[in-house]
Order: structure tokens, then sequence, then C-alpha cells
């Protein structure tokens, strides 16, 4: 079973995967982070290093999932393969940081591994505004992320919505403003209610774009 939380940077992801593996047991797997050999230098030059931190994050989330379709325990991911491919990287290339030749070489591959893998059993997007993000972001004080800029911020919330308009499987979207998992055990419940109803529940969602709302 492959349970996949997406969402922008400081949305609460990590969180929400360690608090959801505890309560079921399930195996969590995390973004590969703080061992990046890319990221700091991104931060600093998003120029130059986009296209080589992008197939970085490309390569780990295919093994990702390809490790988990070989899987028989109940996975739960912390960021897809999805959100590399269809929020980073077209940001980037909108935003002129990344070239039309490397957009096109890394789309292609992307295609490519897509054609071998399956959606996830559920997807959890976690919506957020821009001022939620950005008071999570100052919070956790990762120095890497102080100079990330607003409107970075809001083109990737805008691909987000866009893609998730689009997404195919099973979805349920969290509220993030709304819904304080991290320190509400009543919100936390509510999106735990949620996925019951949704994996264990007479009418399980299918992979038809339906979607239930947590707020």
């Amino acid at each position: 079973m492959h349970i996949a939380i997406a969402g922008n940077i400081g949305c609460g992801k990590t969180t929400l995967t360690k608090m959801l593996a505890k309560r079921y047991g399930w195996t969590p797997q995390f973004e590969p982070v703080d061992n990046n050999p890319y990221l700091e230098d991104y931060y600093a030059d998003m120029e130059r290093w986009s296209f080589n931190l992008q197939i970085y994050f490309l390569n780990k989330r295919f093994r990702d999932v390809v490790e988990i379709s070989k899987s028989e325990d109940y996975i739960i991911q912390d960021r897809t393969i999805f959100e590399d491919a269809r929020i980073f990287a077209p940001n980037l290339h909108n935003k002129g940081l990344m070239s039309d030749r490397d957009f096109a070489n890394y789309s292609e591959l992307f295609e490519l591994m897509m054609s071998l893998v399956k959606l996830p059993d559920l997807m959890i997007y976690i919506r957020s505004s821009i001022s939620n993000l950005v008071e999570q972001i100052q919070k956790r004080g990762r120095a890497y992320e102080q100079s990330i800029q607003i409107d970075y911020l809001q083109g990737l919330n805008d691909l987000y919505e866009e893609w998730i308009k689009t997404y195919r499987g099973p979805l349920l979207i969290v509220d993030g403003d709304t819904c304080k998992f991290g320190n509400d055990p009543k919100a936390f419940q509510s999106i735990t209610d949620n996925i019951d109803a949704t994996l264990y529940g007479l009418f399980p969602l299918e992979a038809n774009n339906q979607d239930v709302h947590v707020s």
C-alpha cells in the first residue's frame, strides 16, 4: 500500500507523515533533504543548479517508487515524484531558471519513468496559503530556506493547484490553514477518520479523481 503526502514547502508534510506513520504503524519514507549535495548551492544560485537539483530529486524519487511497488508494507511517502515534475521543474522553467533544453530533457525522462509506475493508493494534498507557509518556514529555521522569495512560493502554489485539479487518483485534500493537525488532536482525527473511510470503508475512493476535503 502506497500513501503519499504532497504540498508546498513548509505546509507540514513531514509532520503529518510522522504522525500517520505512528498512528497506523506505517513505514515512513522521508524527503531526502539533509544529505542533498545540491540544495545549498541551489538556493544560492538557482539558475546554475536547478537542473542538477531536479535530476537528483527525480532519481531519488523514482528509486523510492520502484522500491514501494515491490514492498508488501504500508508505506507513507513525504513528497512525491509528481511534484518534482509537475510543480518544481515547471516553476523553474517558467521563471527562466531552467533552460528549454534542460526542461525538455527532464520532462522526457519523467514521462518514461511514469510509464513504469502506478499512482499511489491514496494521495494526501495539504493546501496552504502563502502567509501560512512563510510562518512555518520561519518557525523551523532552516538556513538555506530563509532566502526563498514570496513570488517563488506563489509560483509553486499556483502549479500545485493546477496539478491537483487534474490528478486522477484517490485524493484527500487537507486545508493546512485551518486544520492544525500538528497540535490539535481533533484536527488530526478528522484526517484519520477520512483516511479510514477512504482506505477501509464500504465505498473506498477509486482512481477517478474523486476527492475528500478536510478543513
